[in-house]
């Protein structure tokens, strides 16, 4: 069955868990300069209707490093919704790649583009959530656990805007058992339509789903604090109230952290507005896992990519290798 990497609800807690074991397994071959060629041969195409560091850089090197190919797409170079319909994309590009990654404006658009495609699509971020990105943090969790700390023992705060990535990542504390905070005024709270899709997820793995406008209270038993940017794109002329709501109780800096135990880890997605969201002395500081955060999506792409393409590939025998290359060498001896 063709299954795409959307959501991360779409996905049980124990197949979150092997994907993370995925990761751990391949970042150590990385680390020995020994990445299995898992995907030689294979083609990802990569649809960007916005720039990126992050995602195209980690899923680009994730292929290659698998012995693969990476195409980056962005509009202007294809047709997408434009002078082609995303259907017709999506059937032309499956037939001629193995899994297919869209970073899109709009949720519907990957949406579409799954409907259609005959390959596994993978979602690189929409204006509703960020999968690949918070199954990256949760990896990254589990390295930076306080000693003795099991995954369903963690207790995340973020502190700031119902972005794209806090919303997501509700989303996955509520599947893997974990504890989830978001710190906000209230009118930038997670909305209750969103809180309603966690509910079965979080009665059945046992997570705690909160919100609160003290950040103080919020983050004095948290593992990690997390932020994001407090206004993205077509929200500019909310910068003056959004300023206004959030500055400075909302901002992550050393003040605020002193409120956390020691152990606690700062962590953000990137990019930064720094000296906004977050300071640079917090940032820079000691208790930040932004750069390991950063990498890991490297990881996560190519266990990503394996899970999903792997299984799919054809394998063919040395023989049947040899066979088709002598074909060929026969045809071209014949004009040569």
């Amino acid at each position: 069955m063709l299954r795409h990497f959307i959501h991360v609800l779409d996905f049980s807690k124990d197949e979150l868990l092997r994907i993370m074991e995925l990761t751990a397994m391949l970042k150590r071959a990385d680390k020995d300069g020994a990445c299995p060629r898992l995907l030689s041969g294979a083609s990802l195409g990569m649809i960007f209707e916005e720039p990126s560091t992050r995602t195209r850089v980690s899923f680009e090197v994730a292929m290659t490093k698998l012995g693969g190919h990476a195409l980056y797409l962005r509009p202007g170079e294809i047709h997408l919704g434009a002078r082609e319909s995303i259907a017709d994309t999506a059937r032309v590009v499956s037939r001629m790649v193995d899994v297919i990654e869209a970073r899109t404006l709009k949720h519907q658009t990957v949406l579409d583009l799954a409907k259609y495609a005959t390959v596994p699509v993978i979602n690189g971020l929409t204006d509703f959530n960020h999968p690949t990105q918070v199954l990256c943090d949760v990896f990254s969790m589990t390295e930076h656990a306080p000693k003795g700390k099991k995954l369903e023992d963690l207790k995340l705060v973020f502190v700031g805007d119902a972005t794209n990535v806090c919303v997501s990542l509700m989303f996955i504390c509520a599947r893997m058992g974990m504890s989830f905070t978001q710190a906000a005024p209230e009118k930038y709270q997670v909305s209750q339509a969103h809180r309603d899709l966690v509910r079965e997820a979080a009665a059945e793995s046992g997570a705690s789903i909160s919100f609160s406008d003290d950040p103080a209270a919020a983050v004095a038993d948290a593992d990690f604090i997390y932020t994001d940017l407090w206004w993205w794109i077509g929200q500019e002329s909310e910068i003056p109230d959004r300023q206004a709501a959030f500055m400075p109780k909302f901002q992550v800096n050393a003040g605020l952290m002193a409120k956390a135990p020691p152990t606690a880890r700062f962590m953000h997605c990137l990019p930064a507005s720094r000296g906004v969201e977050a300071t640079d002395e917090v940032m820079d500081g000691p208790q930040s896992i932004i750069l390991d955060q950063s990498e890991n999506r490297l990881h996560t792409e190519k266990a990503l990519l394996v899970w999903f393409v792997y299984p799919r590939l054809k394998k063919p025998s040395d023989a049947l290798l040899a066979r088709h290359r002598g074909i060929a060498e026969d045809f071209l001896s014949d004009f040569m």
